[in-house]
């Protein structure tokens, strides 16, 4: 018998919560039933493309009994009020990164979550790119060996498409400004093939956009294994470019955007390229949270995992405005 898709309301009405909603058409097992946002005319224009309801308050969404989760893209301020209230109304939720601004605020939601028996999942579609799945199933079978360092880039041009209104550029709406926003991606990267990260040092800088939150960022990381990693994040660049490496005491593998991923064994002189299909990762993370919910397994970020991984960034940040390391155990502490 065929799995019935899983019933969702989309809140918030920005640029993302379109992508993850074509990532709901394509994949078939998520069906929208409702939206809302204040804004009016966002919500319909979004119900007439998507072809689901408006509804006229979030309340009004909770209530609606056919709604099973919440695909939630509101600013990160508010991610603690919206799923502390999804989870009252017993609706699992679908959360877009970071999962909050301050590590008090993650703690809440997850444990109110956990006390309401709702699945938590947290959108880090990078970790799922069939590039890295690749080097992770290389480094799990001991082919790199011990891994000893790892240099990440993330950068894009906003110059065109920056919005100053938005605030996802704003310091109050995204503490440390481009670290947060996107940096925090290939942090999670770092994560998922080095290991936890447990300190960091931070610089930030404002170089090229206007506002009053930073466009260049860089981190020196220290991970549990003790080896060491470098992450730079950029909204200043003259184009959108992605990078990381990884060096392993055995093996080394080169990844980036416009070259795709290749890799070098100990005695080799030449690496040889890696075909990867890319791969659907949004649809994936969105369809492994519908299983969660229909009981098929745990969500791969989740509020645990959401709340450390925002504790990186946030030490960072720290650690730029200190001018000192920072561990990453000190900002889950508070």
């Amino acid at each position: 018998m065929a799995v019935k898709p899983l019933k969702v309301g989309c809140l918030g009405m920005g640029w993302w919560s379109d992508v993850l909603a074509d990532a709901i058409k394509r994949s078939g097992k998520l069906e929208i039933v409702s939206c809302f946002t204040r804004s009016q005319e966002k919500r319909e224009a979004f119900a007439k493309k998507y072809g689901c309801k408006t509804a006229p308050s979030y309340d009004a969404m909770l209530e609606n009994r056919s709604i099973e989760a919440i695909i939630n893209t509101t600013p990160n301020n508010v991610h603690a009020e919206t799923t502390r209230q999804a989870a009252a109304a017993g609706k699992h939720v679908f959360l877009d990164k970071p999962i909050a601004n301050t590590v008090a605020d993650a703690k809440a939601l997850t444990e109110a979550c956990r006390k309401a028996k709702v699945v938590l999942a947290l959108g880090y579609q990078r970790r799922k790119e069939s590039h890295f799945r690749w080097v992770k199933k290389k480094i799990d079978d001991g082919v790199f060996g011990k891994l000893v360092n790892a240099e990440a880039n993330i950068s894009r041009d906003r110059l065109g498409q920056f919005d100053l209104a938005s605030w996802r550029y704003t310091a109050e709406g995204m503490p440390g400004g481009v670290m947060l926003q996107i940096g925090i991606h290939y942090a999670d990267v770092l994560t998922y093939l080095m290991g936890p990260i447990v300190a960091v040092r931070g610089a930030l800088a404002q170089l090229v956009l206007p506002g009053d939150n930073p466009d260049i960022a860089s981190l020196l990381i220290e991970h549990e294994n003790g080896a060491l990693s470098t992450l730079n994040a950029c909204y200043a660049s003259a184009s959108e470019y992605y990078l990381m490496n990884i060096y392993g005491k055995e093996a080394t593998a080169y990844y980036d955007l416009h070259g795709g991923l290749r890799w070098l064994r100990r005695g080799s002189t030449k690496s040889e390229p890696v075909k990867c299909e890319k791969n659907d990762t949004i649809a994936e993370e969105l369809e492994e949270f519908a299983g969660a919910v229909r009981g098929e397994g745990e969500p791969e970020m989740d509020g645990e995992k959401g709340t450390r991984s925002l504790a990186v960034l946030l030490a960072g940040i720290k650690s730029a405005r200190e001018g000192r390391r920072v561990e990453v155990a000190e900002m889950i502490k508070g």
